[in-house]
C-alpha cells in the first residue's frame, strides 16, 4: 500500500490551534514574564486612548452647549456688537461673529433685546454685574485693618427656577427667601473663608449666605455671587459703570425659534442662541470647527512620539519575548523532533504575541477609556468646565489597539524565527538557543540605514524647497516620511548593535576585571544583549525626541510672547472711554497722583512711576459721522490715531496665502511685531527722555537722545527707519475697512515723514517709539495722558494683586478694572523643561530597569557558574552593574543621536516651530544619568546569594 503524504484537510488551522493551545499553557505556566508584557503593551494604548478621548472630551457639543447654556429655555436673547446691518452670528456659538462690511453705519442703532422677543413666551432675564465684597484678616464681612474692597462677579437670575435646570444645580443649603439672603458658588465660600449662614458685606448691603449653586458655565473655583432680579440696587454706582451689567433674556416656551427669525434680529443687533437652531445648525458652525481643530504641529508631534513610544515597548516586549523563547527551546525541540513543521514551531511563539498583545490592547483600551470617564466624571463633579462631558473618539481607539496588537506581534517575530532555526540536536542536549551569527543583521541594518536616511534627506528637501504654499500642502507627506525615516532608523540602529558591540568590545584587556567580563559576555551572548541595548535605544530615541519638541516649544512660546509692557510692569490707564452715542459727555479724566497714591499705599515693591501721554481718543464719538462729513479733527474732537508705516522693501515675507516665509526675519519680529499693539500703552508716545527711559528700562542712546532734543522720533523697531526717517500715518478710528484674512485694517489719512532714530528695547515692548511734545503740537495731534506706567521690584502676591485692585476701583469707579503685572516669557520654562527632562530620563531608566533584570533572568546559569567556581558575590554584583551600564551606554548614546536628528528635522521641514532647539544640558545629563542609576540598581539588586538550582540538560 502507498504511504499517501497528502497534507491532512484543514491541517493548517489544526496546527495553529495546536500553536495557540500551547502558547496558553505556556502564558500560564510563567504568569510573571506573561504579565510583564501585557503591561508593555497595555500602557502605551491605555495612554494614547485616554489622551485621544480626554482631548475630545474638551470639545463642547451642540448639545452640551444647550444644556449648559440654555436649561430647559427655547432660546437666549442678547445684544451683538455690530457696527452695520449686516453682521450674522454663528448658529451654536452666538458670540462668534462674521461680516464682510466694517464700515461704521451712522444711521445703523441696535435695538434692545428685549424689543426683539416674539410674544408667546415666558421671559427670564439674568444680568451680570460686579459686586463689591469687603475681605481682610478679619473675613468677608470684618472691618479689620487688614481688610479690603475685592470686585466679584456677580449674576441677578432666578437661578433655582425649573427652566433653568440643568444650567444651574444647588449644591448645599436652600434657596434664598428674602431679600438679605444669597445664593453663591463653591469658590466664594473659599475664597472669603466662609461658611453658610455667614455674612457677606458689599457695596449693596449685607446679605446672609444661604446656599452654595453651580453654575455650569463656570468652574465651582470662582467666585460668584447669585441673587435674584431686584434683589441689588442696580443703580448705585458700583452697578453703573459696570463693564460686565449684560442683561440676557431666556425664552421659555413651546415654540422654536427659527434660523429665519434669527437673520432677521442679527440684522437688528440682536443675537440668539435657540435651541432648535443649535441642535440642527442649517449652516456649518465655523466656530465649532475651529475649536476643535488641533494644529498641525500637534499632529506632526503626537504621530512621531507615538511611533517612538509604540516602536520602543515593542522592543521591550521583544526583549521579554527572547527570554521567554530560551526558556521555552527544548520543550520546541521535542515537539520539532516530533515532526512538526518549522512553521508549527514558530507559531507557537508569535501566538504568544497575538494571545498577549490580544489581551492588552483590549485591557488597555478599556483602561484608557475607563481613566478618561472617570477624570472627567471626577472633575465634573468638582465642578470643572473643561469637559463639558466624556466623548470616546472610535477611530483613535481603534488605532491606538491596532498599533499596540501590530507591536505584539512583530516583537514576538523575531525571537519566534531565531527559535524555529535552531539545530533541534543541540537544543535537546543543552537546552539553549545558539547564539545568531553570520552577516545577514547588518546588511540588512545597513541597507536600512540607507534607506533611512534617504527617507530623512527627502522629507527634508521636501519641506524646504519651492512656495511656502505649496510646501504646507505637503506637510502630511513631509511628516510621514520624516517619521517613517526615524523609526527606520531606529531599526537599523537595532539589527547594527551586534556590530556595534563586536566592535567595542573587541579590545577590553585594559579594562578592570567586572567590565571585561561584562564586554566579553556581551560579545559572546548577543541574543541576550541586543535585545536589551535595542529596547534602552528605543527609549533613549522617544525621551530625546520629546525633549527636543519641548525645548523648541518652550523657546517659541518665549519668542511668540505678547508683551504689554516690561517684566513686573503695570500699564494702568489714564484715558477715558470715547464717546459712543451723540450728546453723551466724556467720562471725567483720572488723576494720576490718585492712581500712583494707591499703588503705593498698597504696594510696598512700587519703584518708580511714570505717566506716558499719547493721542487720546476721549472726545471723540465713534458713531457720529463715521461717513467723513465730520472732519476727524473738529471742535475739540480727535478721532485720529497714529501708526508707523512699514517703508518699501522692508516689509516682511509672506507668500500670496500670508505665511511668513523666516519668522527669524528680523522684518518679522520687534516691538508691533508680529501682533501689534497688545497691551495699554500709547501706540506713539509723545514725552521725552524720561518716558524713552521708562520704556526701555535702561539710559536712551546719545543718538536717541540728541533726536529728542531735535524734535526727531525714536522708533523702537528698526523695521520702521530707513534712511534716517520715518513715516507717521494717521486714521480716522470710525473708518475700518477689511484687513488680511478675518483683521480689521484703517485707511490712511496722511502721511508725515520725520527724522528718527532706532533705540529699541530688549524685549517687543508694544509701542512704535516716541515723540517730542512740540513735533506732536506740530502736526496738531490732540495728546492727552494715556497710561501711567510703575516698575515694581518684583511680582506682586495674590493678596497684594486684590488690596491693589480695591485701591484702584475705588479710584476709578469701575469694579471690573483688571490689574495685570507682566510677568515675562519664562516664569516657568525652565522647571518644566527639567520636569520633562526627568520624565524622560525615568522611561529610559525603566527600559533601562526592565532590560536588566530580563538579562540578569536570563543570565542566572552564568552567575550560578561563577558562584561554582568560587567567584564572591561582589564581583557578581560588579558584573551585573558592568552589563547593565554597558546596555545602557550604548542604547542611550544611539538613542539620543536617533531622537535628536529627526526631530530637528521635522521641525525645520514641518516649520512647526521657526528653529529647533536642542538642549544639550538635559541631553547631557540624559546620557550621564540613565546609566549610572541603572548600574547602580543593577549592583543594589543582584542577588549576593542564588538559590540551589537543578543541573541543566547537557551541562
Amino acid at each position: 500500500m502507498a504511504l499517501d503524504v497528502a497534507p491532512v484537510p484543514h491541517g493548517r488551522w489544526h496546527s495553529f490551534r495546536l500553536a495557540l493551545r500551547m502558547a496558553r499553557r505556556d502564558i500560564s505556566r510563567h504568569r510573571g514574564r506573561s504579565l510583564l508584557i501585557i503591561l508593555l503593551i497595555l500602557l502605551p494604548v491605555a495612554g494614547m486612548t485616554g489622551a485621544a478621548a480626554l482631548a475630545q472630551s474638551m470639545q463642547e457639543t451642540p448639545a452640551e452647549r444647550v444644556q449648559y447654556q440654555l436649561g430647559n429655555t427655547q432660546a437666549r436673547f442678547r445684544s451683538m456688537p455690530a457696527s452695520n446691518a449686516e453682521t450674522v452670528q454663528d448658529p451654536v456659538l452666538e458670540t462668534a461673529t462674521m461680516t464682510r462690511n466694517y464700515t461704521v453705519d451712522p444711521g445703523f442703532t441696535p435695538r434692545n433685546p428685549v424689543d426683539g422677543i416674539p410674544a408667546g413666551y415666558e421671559v427670564l432675564t439674568e444680568r451680570q454685574l460686579t459686586l463689591t465684597v469687603r475681605a481682610g484678616a478679619s473675613g468677608a464681612g470684618g472691618s479689620g485693618a487688614g481688610a479690603s474692597d475685592v470686585p466679584v462677579m456677580a449674576k441677578a437670575v432666578d437661578a433655582l427656577n425649573p427652566a433653568f435646570t440643568g444650567k444651574y444645580t444647588l449644591l448645599k443649603g436652600r434657596a434664598a427667601a428674602s431679600a438679605d439672603e444669597i445664593l453663591v458658588s463653591p469658590g466664594a465660600l473659599e475664597r472669603f473663608g466662609i461658611r453658610l449662614g455667614d455674612r457677606l458685606t458689599t457695596a449693596d448691603g449685607t446679605f446672609a449666605v444661604v446656599g452654595t449653586l453651580r453654575d455650569a458655565t463656570y468652574s465651582d473655583g470662582n467666585p460668584i455671587l447669585f441673587l435674584r432680579p431686584g434683589q441689588a440696587e442696580m443703580g448705585s454706582p458700583a452697578v453703573q459703570g459696570n463693564p460686565l451689567g449684560e442683561t440676557m433674556y431666556y425664552l421659555v416656551g413651546s415654540k422654536p425659534v427659527t434660523w429665519d427669525q434669527i437673520r432677521d434680529l442679527n440684522r437688528s443687533g440682536i443675537a440668539v442662541l435657540s435651541r432648535a437652531v443649535a441642535l440642527d445648525p442649517p449652516v456649518t458652525s465655523g466656530a465649532a470647527l475651529g475649536s476643535g481643530a488641533m494644529p498641525a504641529a500637534g499632529y506632526v508631534a503626537a504621530v512621531l512620539i507615538a511611533a517612538l513610544a509604540l516602536l520602543e515597548v515593542g522592543l521591550l516586549a521583544g526583549a521579554a519575548f527572547a527570554v521567554g523563547a530560551k526558556r521555552q527551546v527544548r520543550e520546541l525541540a521535542l515537539l520539532a523532533a516530533s515532526g512538526a513543521e518549522t512553521s508549527t514551531v514558530r507559531a507557537v511563539v508569535t501566538a504568544a504575541g497575538l494571545w498577549l498583545g490580544s489581551i492588552a490592547v483590549v485591557a488597555g483600551a478599556v483602561l484608557g477609556a475607563g481613566g478618561a470617564a472617570a477624570v472627567v466624571a471626577a472633575a465634573r463633579h468638582l465642578g470643572s468646565v473643561r469637559f463639558p462631558g466624556f466623548h470616546l473618539d472610535i477611530l483613535p481607539t481603534a488605532a491606538a489597539m491596532a498599533m499596540g496588537l501590530l507591536a505584539c506581534f512583530l516583537a514576538a517575530v523575531v525571537p519566534a524565527r531565531q527559535v524555529a532555526r535552531q539545530a533541534v540536536l543541540g537544543a535537546l542536549k543543552s537546552g539553549r538557543a545558539p547564539a545568531v551569527s553570520g552577516p545577514w543583521p547588518a546588511r540588512v541594518g545597513g541597507a536600512l540605514l540607507v534607506v533611512a536616511v534617504l527617507c530623512l534627506a527627502a522629507g527634508r528637501w521636501l519641506g524646504l524647497t519651492g512656495d511656502l504654499d505649496a510646501v504646507a500642502a505637503r506637510t502630511p507627506l513631509v511628516a510621514a516620511l520624516l517619521t517613517g525615516g526615524a523609526v527606520l532608523a531606529v531599526a537599523a540602529l537595532v539589527l547594527l548593535t551586534g556590530t556595534f558591540i563586536r566592535i567595542l568590545t573587541a579590545r577590553t584587556a585594559w579594562m578592570p576585571l567586572p567590565l571585561r567580563m561584562a564586554a566579553r559576555d556581551s560579545a559572546r551572548n548577543r541574543s541576550r544583549t541586543v535585545p536589551a541595548v535595542a529596547a534602552v535605544l528605543a527609549a533613549a530615541t522617544l525621551a530625546s525626541a520629546a525633549m527636543v519638541l519641548s525645548a523648541s516649544q518652550m523657546e517659541e512660546a518665549k519668542r511668540s510672547h505678547l508683551w504689554a509692557a516690561r517684566v513686573n510692569q503695570v500699564s494702568l490707564p489714564l484715558e477715558t472711554a470715547p464717546v459712543q452715542s451723540p450728546g453723551t459727555a466724556p467720562a471725567p479724566a483720572i488723576e494720576p497722583a490718585a492712581v500712583t497714591a494707591a499703588l503705593q499705599r498698597e504696594l510696598s515693591t512700587v519703584q518708580w512711576t511714570q505717566v506716558l501721554k499719547g493721542p487720546v481718543l476721549s472726545k471723540c464719538n465713534l458713531q457720529a459721522s463715521a461717513d467723513g462729513s465730520l472732519p476727524a479733527n473738529s471742535g475739540g474732537a480727535d478721532c485720529r490715531q497714529y501708526k508707523l508705516a512699514v517703508p518699501a522693501g522692508q516689509e516682511c515675507p509672506t507668500t500670496p496665502q500670508g505665511r511668513v516665509l523666516d519668522g527669524q526675519d528680523w522684518r518679522c519680529n520687534g516691538s508691533m511685531f508680529p501682533a501689534g499693539a497688545a497691551g495699554q500703552l500709547p501706540p506713539v508716545v509723545v514725552g521725552g527722555v524720561d518716558e524713552l527711559r521708562a520704556l526701555l528700562g535702561r539710559e536712551p542712546s546719545p543718538a536717541a537722545v540728541e533726536a529728542l532734543n531735535s524734535g526727531g522720533l525714536v522708533v523702537s523697531n528698526p523695521v520702521f527707519e530707513k534712511d534716517g526717517k520715518a513715516t507717521l500715518q494717521s486714521y480716522d478710528v470710525r473708518q475700518p475697512v477689511a484687513g488680511p484674512g478675518s483683521a480689521v485694517a484703517y485707511k490712511p489719512q496722511s502721511n508725515t515723514v520725520l527724522p528718527a532714530v532706532v533705540d529699541a528695547p530688549d524685549v517687543p515692548v508694544p509701542f512704535y517709539g516716541v515723540l517730542p511734545p512740540e513735533t506732536a503740537s506740530g502736526l496738531g495731534i490732540h495728546v492727552g495722558n494715556s497710561v501711567l506706567l510703575a516698575q515694581l521690584s518684583a511680582y506682586p502676591e495674590a493678596a497684594e494683586q486684590d488690596r491693589a485692585s480695591a485701591a484702584l476701583a475705588q479710584v476709578y469707579r469701575i469694579q471690573a478694572l483688571g490689574f495685570y503685572v507682566e510677568p515675562g516669557a519664562d516664569r516657568t520654562g525652565s522647571e518644566l523643561l527639567w520636569l520633562i527632562v526627568g520624565t524622560s530620563a525615568l522611561i529610559t531608566l525603566s527600559a533601562a530597569g526592565i532590560t536588566t533584570g530580563l538579562a540578569l533572568a536570563d543570565s542566572r546559569a552564568d552567575h550560578m557558574t561563577l558562584a561554582g567556581v568560587g567567584a564572591p558575590p561582589r564581583l557578581r554584583k560588579a558584573l551585573a552593574g558592568a552589563q547593565s551600564m554597558m546596555t545602557a551606554s550604548l542604547g542611550t548614546s544611539l538613542g539620543v543621536a536617533a531622537g535628536v536628528v529627526p526631530a530637528v528635522l521635522l521641525i525645520g521641514a514641518t516649520r512647526m516651530y521657526p528653529v529647533p532647539v536642542v538642549p544639550w544640558m538635559p541631553l547631557v545629563a540624559l546620557l550621564v544619568a540613565v546609566p549610572l542609576t541603572g548600574s547602580a540598581l543593577a549592583w543594589v539588586f543582584a542577588r549576593a546569594r542564588l538559590p540551589v538550582s537543578r543541573r541543566s540538560p547537557g551541562i
